[in-house]
């Protein structure tokens, strides 16, 4: 399980990134899953997923407010037991319905 947030947008919104200084860890068995992180310092971040035409944005990455907020949980069937929802938002075990 992990408390990461990530927000998926159109991967045309990614600008500005020093893509030289990005690496790149995709399981080889993995369908969809891969970790973007800076060669750096190792924080997570941006990738885009050409396939599925998305990039998905660790919000730590981001040095300034996104400008909008979480519509909803997904993947609740894999939180920890001990964590507790609280904020009122819709919930999803898995993805919510298209």
């Amino acid at each position: 399980f992990s408390n990461r947030v990530v927000v998926a947008v159109t991967a045309s919104a990614h600008t500005g990134l020093q893509e030289a200084k990005i690496k790149i860890y995709k399981v080889p068995e993995a369908k969809h899953f891969s970790h973007a992180f800076c060669g750096t310092c190792g924080s997570g971040m941006p990738r885009v997923d050409s396939g599925r035409r998305v990039a998905v944005t660790p919000l730590g990455s981001l040095d300034d407010d996104p400008g909008f907020k979480p519509a909803h949980n997904i993947f609740v069937s894999s939180k920890a037991a001990w964590y507790k929802i609280t904020d009122g938002l819709p919930e999803y075990a898995k993805m919510p319905p298209a």
